[in-house]
């Protein structure tokens, strides 16, 4: 019994480092050496344009909700009901 578990694992050991062997040489491999860490210019103007991006899309998700809840109210004085 334990002959087969220690098999069982040995394989799937052996599977697993069979799949992992050529990471580095395929078409991704090539992908990750080209790779590199941004300078601290590029990091700076990626942060700027990631936050610019969130602000407005939080600004836009505020003006629907804005509008969501006082066009009711509006329209309602607006056409007397």
């Amino acid at each position: 019994m334990k002959l087969n578990i220690l098999e069982r694992f040995r394989n799937t050991q052996e599977k697993i480092e069979e799949r992992t062997k050529y990471i580095g040489r395929g078409k991704y491999g090539r992908v990750l050496r080209m790779a590199r860490k941004p300078n601290s210019e590029e990091y700076t103007k990626t942060l700027q344009i990631t936050g610019l991006g969130i602000v407005l899309l939080g600004g836009l998700g505020f003006l629907i909700f804005w509008i969501w809840t006082t066009a009711p109210d509006f329209f309602g004085d607006l056409f007397g009901f």
